[in-house]
């Protein structure tokens, strides 16, 4: 983590991780094969309608962690991802959560979906 992530106590500041989170959803679309730019190439885009992270260790400045990715749920218009953060060095668990997200379309309606997008995010 770095330095511009901390507070004044020296540890993770609460809003980094939800940056975190972000990253980790980019990654596993990408060690999926695929990429949220092309999600988006398809007309629609996921809106955070909710998120929730639990902060279960303090993350200090300079500690390696590890944030993991996974879809927890999919539905016609809603997908959410589930995440740990995890200290790299001892696997322990500092920080847990999730993001629903809704489809949208380019005017920001919620829409559908797409069939085959769904499909690729309900796979094992």
């Amino acid at each position: 983590m770095r330095y511009a992530e901390t507070d004044k106590m020296g540890i993770v500041h609460h809003a980094a991780i939800v940056v975190w989170l972000e990253e980790g959803r980019s990654q596993w679309l990408r060690a999926q094969g695929s990429s949220y730019a092309a999600f988006e190439a398809d007309g629609v885009s996921l809106a955070v309608s909710e998120l929730n992270v639990r902060y279960i260790r303090a993350i200090q400045y300079d500690q390696l962690v590890t944030v993991r990715c996974w879809v927890d749920s999919v539905k016609s218009r809603q997908v959410v991802f589930a995440y740990q953060v995890l200290n790299t060095e001892t696997n322990e668990l500092l920080a847990k959560g999730t993001t629903q997200h809704i489809c949208v379309d380019r005017h920001g309606k919620v829409t559908k979906i797409p069939e085959p997008w769904r499909r690729f995010m309900g796979r094992p």
